[in-house]
């Protein structure tokens, strides 16, 4: 993810401390030992997560997967969806948070173990499709994405099998973020502890790379030996026990009535709205950008996104002294607008493959996470009151990672909803699918032939270069980068709408820290 996504792709919320009914000490670790303990389980969760999701696209594309890859991705947001629902009904209430969380990251390290071999059966059902429509002459773009979307069942048991780990992962961000604010000093000290995960992404990505796995299925085994060491992991954490042990089932809260409640206030409702709409075009960014990269020359695209997660570090130790400077509205303003700028920047890039303009578009990632998903958390956890902090987090996700990003997918893929309205949101051509993309995956495929075995360093400088192989037809190429130049400026549009309704209409000065929120 890139994320972060990188990050968020990545969907990191939190529970921030609840008032403990116990006189007795949470845990008798040392404090150092406490932030070993708590960098290390950010490091492992992050890696889990991007040494598959990131070039997740990559490798359904390059094995003619293609049909499916919006479904593999929607599993995300659904799951954010019903994060927040698990979290309230069992997590807050009967078990310490990091048992919960160990049971959650064991039970999806054993599921993703399955996934390879499925992958495979589907990637072969797809291949011996294409062979058979070309021999009968009934081959098209069309006809073959239509075939896999409905007579490839290893395709769609995969979607399914990635829904179900990611149903146990996407608690485990809430959780995370309880049991390291829960033992954290301050807020403030909680970016040194999450760059943890940002640097686990970052050393997902390289491994990758150096290994030659990005497009390859063997992503899924890194997922899984990761989420098993995370699962062991979680039971030596410091103790962290439910903040609502004892107490009844709460309707409002489980539903997070109060939070929503928050709503009311004009400031929140215009940051709740934006940065539900903004996660639409984010999903292009998570979605295709490794198979956009792959498509354009770089042989290990999740090497390659390791770029953002480096900036991200930057900015990210950065944001506390940022926020008290420039308050939320300038930072996610920045934000926003980097998005716009990495969306015409892959646009431009397209039509002659421009290098440069591909790595700043992957570079500023830093920026276009940190200072808007970040600086909403903090905001979020500034503006409501105690009782309701981890209600209000779980509000964020549910409509960021949860509803924002699932139309955000959808819309990404050319999908539907119920089957009946459609979501293929263009604008004139802006925004349509990249329908030359099977037929130039293969030929790109082709052209480049078994791969030489190479050294260490030169894998590694393989990584953030592109090379497109002489022999490969130039016609297929220039139609294909057309169609990429077309689809990125949709999201550029999007983010720029975005950035416009935020500007004119959020007028809040909090600052974090401060004991009272000021709106104006």
């Amino acid at each position: 993810m890139s994320t972060s996504p990188n990050d968020s792709a990545d969907s990191s919320t939190s529970h921030p401390n609840a008032d403990a009914t116990d006189d007795a000490p949470l845990t008798h670790l040392s404090a150092s030992t406490i932030v070993l303990l708590l960098s290390a389980m950010m490091f492992l969760q992050f890696f889990a997560w991007g040494s598959w999701f990131a070039t997740l696209s990559a490798a359904m594309d390059a094995h003619l997967l293609g049909a499916f890859i919006g479904g593999a991705y929607e599993a995300a947001p659904i799951a954010a969806i019903f994060a927040p629902l698990f979290l309230g009904l069992v997590a807050d209430r009967f078990f310490a948070s990091e048992k919960v969380m160990g049971a959650l990251m064991l039970l999806g390290g054993v599921i993703m173990l399955f996934i390879p071999g499925i992958a495979e059966a589907a990637s072969t059902f797809a291949a011996d499709s294409a062979a058979e429509m070309r021999a009968s002459g009934s081959y098209s773009a069309e006809a073959y994405l239509e075939l896999q979307s409905t007579e490839n069942a290893a395709g769609k048991l995969l979607v399914w099998m990635i829904l179900a780990h990611l149903l146990c992962y996407m608690p485990t961000l809430g959780l995370g973020n309880t049991i390291a604010f829960t033992h954290l000093p301050s807020q403030d000290q909680f970016p040194k502890i999450r760059v943890w995960g940002t640097i686990g992404w970052i050393v997902a990505g390289l491994t990758l790379g150096v290994l030659g796995w990005s497009a390859s299925y063997n992503i899924f085994w890194l997922g899984a030996a990761s989420s098993l060491a995370l699962g062991v992991l979680c039971f030596f954490l410091p103790n962290t026990p439910p903040p609502l042990r004892g107490q009844a089932m709460d309707l409002r809260s489980l539903f997070m009535v109060d939070a929503f409640k928050l709503l009311a206030n004009w400031n929140f409702f215009v940051f709740a709205l934006c940065s539900t709409l903004i996660c639409v075009p984010l999903a292009y960014y998570y979605g295709m950008t490794a198979t956009y990269l792959n498509q354009t020359g770089f042989v290990e695209p999740g090497a390659t996104m390791t770029l953002g997660q480096m900036s991200e570090i930057f900015f990210m130790l950065l944001i506390p002294f940022f926020f008290r400077r420039l308050g939320v509205k300038i930072m996610i303003l920045i934000g926003m607008a980097c998005w716009v700028v990495r969306y015409l920047l892959f646009a431009w890039g397209a039509a002659e493959q421009t290098t440069w303009m591909l790595l700043a578009a992957v570079a500023i990632h830093g920026v276009c996470y940190d200072f808007f998903f970040v600086t909403g958390f903090m905001y979020t956890d500034a503006k409501a009151s105690k009782a309701i902090r981890g209600q209000a987090q779980g509000l964020l996700v549910f409509l960021t990672q949860g509803v924002g990003m699932f139309f955000g997918y959808r819309i990404m893929a050319g999908g539907d909803l119920f089957g009946r309205i459609p979501l293929n949101l263009t604008f004139g051509d802006y925004g349509k699918q990249v329908t030359a993309a099977p037929q130039y995956v293969e030929a790109l495929t082709e052209a480049r032939g078994e791969p030489e075995p190479v050294s260490f360093l030169e894998s590694f400088t393989q990584m953030f270069s592109r090379h497109l192989p002489e022999s490969l037809d130039p016609g297929i190429l220039a139609e294909t980068m057309a169609q990429w130049r077309d689809f990125w400026l949709s999201p550029a549009i999007m983010a720029a709408a975005i950035f416009v309704l935020f500007a004119v209409a959020f007028w809040d000065r909090t600052r974090t820290g401060s004991s009272t929120n000021s709106d104006v």
